[in-house]
């Protein structure tokens, strides 16, 4: 199916580029979709926010972010602007002048990492898809990196160049929530449901199977206390036997005369029983 010609006489819309992998799919609340216009000063995106309203976000590069002249030239063209024209902006000194109240202040949305790289400073336009609009985003990069600056008397001596003109990568920006490998749009609330649960499963997994081993552990009973004295050493009462204990009582072990040995009350024959007894034979004492 091959795509419709526009109709005479009107302007054919901005050819835009695809986003390259060092482009962040987020910048502050809105999405990128496409490139629009790159220069050593920044890139131009085409983008969109949460509500989808088409949006022309300038983003500074690595090497303009970092120098404060850059961030100033920036900040004043924004702030010329109209102000039905500016939707947001943010980064590192874009919070003062006429349109600061543009600024949206989400440290989140803006990283900074350190004060050699502060949080890369951008804005949000509105955007119409006409021609002027290329133009529009051409000239703010323009004036920060100062190569539509006209020359102030002959030129002579050496050329000059910026010391930055070749960090061209985009600058820093937020890349939450990640989208999948490979792609550049946002996440969408199926993926990141999905994702939650997913976590979610794992982490019960790994609790039930903790558990499991905790229940399969082998219980180990704990070694018996060992009493011991002050100086350190057993006491005689407990590591030695006991003389009373060990030692066989002369009591227990002994025949007893009265249980072993035979009485002679009982074992020899009674005189008055056995024998006879005369009148004149004298009688035996019963406790001998």
């Amino acid at each position: 199916m091959s795509t419709p010609a526009p109709p005479e006489g009107a302007a054919e819309p901005p050819r835009l580029s695809p986003l390259l992998p060092s482009d962040p799919p987020k910048v502050g609340a809105f999405w990128l979709d496409a490139r629009l216009v790159a220069a050593p000063s920044g890139v131009a995106y085409v983008g969109h926010d949460d509500h989808n309203t088409p949006t022309m976000l300038v983003l500074l590069s690595e090497g303009a972010a970092a120098d404060a002249g850059a961030r100033d030239r920036f900040a004043g063209t924004v702030d010329r602007m109209h102000i039905d024209t500016v939707l947001a902006r943010g980064g590192h000194g874009q919070g003062e002048g006429r349109l600061g109240l543009r600024y949206t202040d989400d440290l989140d949305d803006d990283p900074e990492i350190g004060e050699e790289t502060p949080a890369t400073p951008w804005v949000a336009l509105a955007y119409d898809a006409s021609p002027g609009s290329v133009a529009e985003a051409s000239r703010i990069l323009a004036e920060v990196d100062l190569s539509r600056l006209p020359l102030k008397g002959a030129p002579a001596g050496p050329d000059y160049q910026l010391h930055w003109v070749d960090r061209t990568r985009p600058g820093i920006a937020k890349l939450w929530p990640l989208p999948w490998p490979g792609r550049h749009d946002r996440a969408g609330w199926v993926s990141i449901l999905v994702s939650w649960l997913l976590m979610m499963l794992l982490a019960a997994l790994a609790v039930l199977i903790a558990i499991l081993i905790f229940q399969q552990a082998p219980q180990v009973s704990p070694p018996p206390p060992v009493p011991t004295n002050g100086s350190g050493s057993p006491s005689p009462q407990s590591g030695s036997p006991s003389p009373q204990s060990g030692s066989p009582s002369p009591s227990s072990a002994s025949p007893s005369p009265q249980s072993g040995s035979p009485s002679p009350s009982s074992a020899s024959p009674s005189p008055q029983s056995g024998s006879p007894s005369g009148p004149g034979s004298p009688t035996p004492n019963s406790r001998l």
